[in-house]
């Protein structure tokens, strides 16, 4: 067997291995999403949006206080992670350069995107649930938004990387100050990538669990006061999940799609906006 031949007989062996893998994969895949669909859309009623979680060993009720408070708490996340997050973003990538600050910014927001979620939630609980002295919704915003920053960070600074310097040079050209640089001309030719790392940064929180145990823990009863434990579904479908009674894991079931339905549709979303810049 020549060089060729060998060659070519180990490039079909690692593509059918490949291949192989990835069935293996979707396989999985399929399974867990058929297993979530077939028990999920069985509990969607009308009454899982209307009625609040039951009693234990109660039957009927649904998930308007856990959706509520998932909304509140995410709602309240994207407004403190967005300009914090696209804000940093614009001084890594146009005002701080190689600089020390700089350099340790992007150091911090690395290891605070690969740090487990728990770990925020622990930090949150010692910072704000146990000096303030009780659980809240806007403890688990906090936790949720140091968990969004970085991801709005890194992409904000990569897609303002992407932008070509003679952008820059012709605002500056015609007299534009820095900032009006940064803010209407760079930061306008990336808007789309920047709103799907946003996009992305959502769909990254909406299912986290272990931060909002420490932080917003939960509440059986329907409630927007944001000062409060607060009902959400990532902890209302852990504790749910875990029960004896057939209707808590009915409801668990439904809210797990809910989550898995809200996930993909934020996905689809981002590609949209990253496949038409990507075309512009």
């Amino acid at each position: 067997m020549n060089l060729y031949s060998r060659r070519l007989l180990i490039n079909r062996i690692g593509i059918a291995l490949s291949m192989i893998a990835m069935a293996f994969g979707l396989l999985a895949l399929l399974w867990i999403l058929w297993t979530l669909f077939a028990n999920g859309f069985a509990a969607l009623s009308w009454s899982l949006f209307t009625q609040d979680t039951p009693a234990a060993g109660s039957d009927g009720g649904g998930l308007r206080n856990a959706i509520v408070g998932s909304l509140l708490i995410v709602g309240f996340t994207t407004l403190v992670s967005t300009p914090v997050g696209i804000l940093a973003g614009i001084y890594l990538a146009e005002y701080g350069g190689r600089s020390k600050f700089a350099a340790l910014t992007r150091f911090v927001t690395d290891i605070m995107l690969s740090a487990p979620s728990i770990v925020v939630g622990l930090f949150v609980y010692a910072l704000a649930v146990a000096t303030l002295g009780g659980f809240s919704g806007w403890a688990g915003s906090l936790a949720l938004s140091l968990i969004a920053i970085p991801v709005v960070v890194r992409t904000t600074e990569n897609m303002l990387l992407l932008v070509p310097n003679s952008m820059r040079e012709a605002a500056f050209a015609v007299g534009a100050p820095r900032w009006q640089v940064s803010l209407k001309v760079t930061l306008r030719a990336v808007s789309a990538g920047v709103v799907t790392g946003i996009l992305l940064a959502i769909a990254r929180v909406t299912g986290e669990t272990a931060p909002l145990l420490f932080t917003a823990l939960n509440n059986q009863f329907y409630s927007t006061d944001m000062s409060e434990p607060m009902a959400n579904l990532p902890v209302v479908i852990f504790q749910f999940a875990m029960s004896p009674y057939d209707n808590w894991v009915s409801l668990a079931w439904g809210g797990a799609l809910l989550i898995a339905l809200l996930v993909l549709a934020i996905n689809i979303v981002a590609r949209v906006l990253f496949r038409k810049k990507s075309s512009a």
